[in-house]
């Protein structure tokens, strides 16, 4: 790896850092090395490791969890789109996902490999095991249905999710926190088992239908009533 230019360290750190977000070094939701162990791959020194995180969280592509670390929320630098995102409702945003994922859901039927298949199998395992953490739930379920969509190889449906994926991130946690219903319980779950079978037996009208009725459920828990003392 080339040495760093010494100007504007943070930012050459920070772009690196990305550049190997989207290589796929981390995926959606996974947790970063330390400043010790990123520092030296860097060339910098932590403060400025520090620095280019903070700039990478300012647009969206890592959090830092107090006690916990810092973690992936999107896999790219946000585009255009993100201003539009920025200024529409959760349910107009919601919206948009149906219209995504259920087109998504239908060509990885026709579409996915065995690779694909591992994939998805993978990330659903991952959702089931961290359905008591709500913050951790919304990353697992989002990278579920991110590999969902990578089964359908389509570059722009993908990138048109992300972008989606990590605008909704914070709202979907505070809407799960404070409206009524759990979150990732077991018929919960089961519907994602149920999306997985039709994709694995290429069904392309029931992936779809099964995509379209989860995220219309997650609309219509938008308006529910807050739970009792929230």
């Amino acid at each position: 790896m080339p040495p760093l230019r010494r100007e504007s360290l943070a930012d050459q750190a920070a772009e690196r850092l990305l550049e190997r977000i989207r290589a796929g070094e981390w995926e959606l939701g996974a947790k970063l090395p330390g400043e010790t162990t990123l520092a030296p791959q860097l060339g910098v020194g932590r403060s400025t490791v520090r620095e280019a995180i903070r700039r990478l969280a300012g647009i969206g592509v890592l959090t830092t969890r107090q006690g916990s670390g810092v973690f992936v929320t999107r896999l790219d630098a946000p585009s255009g789109m993100d201003s539009i995102l920025d200024r529409a409702d959760i349910e107009a945003v919601i919206e948009a996902r149906i219209a995504i994922e259920a087109e998504g859901a239908a060509l990885a039927a026709r579409r996915r490999t065995e690779a694909d298949l591992d994939a998805i199998r993978a990330a659903l395992a991952v959702r089931a095991a961290h359905r008591g953490d709500l913050a951790r739930h919304v990353e697992t379920d989002t990278a579920f249905h991110r590999t969902v969509i990578a089964a359908a190889h389509s570059p722009v449906l993908l990138e048109m999710f992300d972008g989606i994926a990590a605008h909704l991130r914070r709202a979907m946690i505070d809407m799960l926190r404070t409206r009524a219903g759990g979150f990732g319980d077991d018929a919960d779950q089961e519907s994602h088992a149920d999306l997985l079978a039709a994709v694995e037996r290429r069904d392309a009208e029931a992936a779809a239908g099964l995509s379209r009725s989860h995220l219309a459920g997650l609309l219509s828990r938008v308006g529910a009533p807050p739970a009792p003392g929230a």
